[in-house]
């Protein structure tokens, strides 16, 4: 007979990772299947919570904890879902790892086949219900807050319509690029979308970086956000921001001088905000010199 928190966790922890796909040592895709359990609806850009428990064994690359949690404690994270809800035998999550984190490097040590705790419920309201049918979008995330933008894109971006979107993704280096090669073949089979990625740190990279560079709010205001997808987005567009508090805070400041509107629930408008952890939380830890490279941003709703 099996006893303690291992018993509970064989008996509560109800999916199992399917896929782990290592993109940098602190960048993952996560696959994750129910286990005897059918995933309920969902719309693309919401999110749901995943658990595993303080026994579970931290990557080697998370810093030591000082106080660990209770063995027995289920430890519960909520992120964005990467997958379209039309796939419906998995989920799907892009996830950075926070060094000093509680749950990402427990999250990080997980191999195919392990167990993990994955919510039925699904919520949040950063989608397209309130964008008109032919509206244009324009989707902003830097680092993995790019993740409820490719459940996004994979459900709605259909080859017959005739809405416009540009797709601006930041992050330090090209090599924090997640679904780099997915996005460029959609732009190349889509003509109504634009890819566009943009690095902050081109002289760090192994080769000359042909792309944009600086950060996403620089794309915005130096005209090449125009060049490249050919038209000047007005408030008749719809902007869609994910992503770390400081680029949500400067690209809102930016839009607000242009004619935009927050959305809110009581107020239509043309932004819709999705922040990853609370601006509070800022400055984020520090972390080994091997991660300095990390993308800016996590598809962690919380810390870590």
């Amino acid at each position: 007979m099996v006893d303690g928190p291992e018993k509970v966790a064989r008996l509560e922890l109800n999916a199992v990772i399917t896929l782990n796909n290592e993109v940098s040592p602190w960048l993952r895709i996560l696959q994750v299947s129910p286990d005897g359990w059918d995933l309920p609806n969902s719309v693309p850009g919401q999110y749901t919570t995943l658990g595993l428990y303080g026994c579970t064994p931290r990557c080697a690359l998370g810093s030591a904890e000082s106080s660990p949690p209770e063995p027995t404690k289920l430890i519960r994270r909520a992120y964005s879902i990467v997958s379209s809800p039309l796939v419906r035998d998995f989920m799907a999550f892009y996830v950075s790892l926070v060094p000093d984190g509680v749950f990402t490097p427990r999250l990080f040590n997980l191999k195919i086949g392990d167990r993990i705790w994955l919510s039925q419920r699904i919520t949040g309201s950063f989608t397209f219900d309130h964008v008109p049918a032919d509206g244009n979008v324009i989707l902003i995330a830097n680092g993995s807050g790019l993740a409820p933008f490719v459940s996004m894109l994979s459900t709605h971006l259909e080859l017959s319509t005739q809405r416009r979107v540009v797709l601006i993704h930041g992050v330090r280096h090209s090599w924090d690029l997640g679904y780099r090669s997915t996005l460029m073949a959609m732009q190349h089979l889509r003509p109504h979308f634009t890819y566009l990625p943009v690095i902050s740190r081109p002289a760090s990279e192994p080769v000359p970086w042909k792309g944009a560079t600086g950060h996403v709010q620089d794309v915005w205001v130096n005209g090449t956000l125009e060049r490249a997808c050919g038209f000047r987005p007005g408030p008749d567009t719809h902007v869609f921001l994910c992503g770390s508090p400081h680029m949500i805070e400067s690209m809102t400041d930016v839009l607000a001088r242009e004619g935009f509107v927050e959305q809110t629930p009581n107020k239509p408008g043309q932004i819709h905000v999705e922040r990853y952890w609370p601006k509070k939380a800022e400055p984020r830890p520090a972390v080994p010199a091997v991660l300095v490279a990390s993308g800016e941003g996590a598809s962690l709703r919380k810390s870590g």
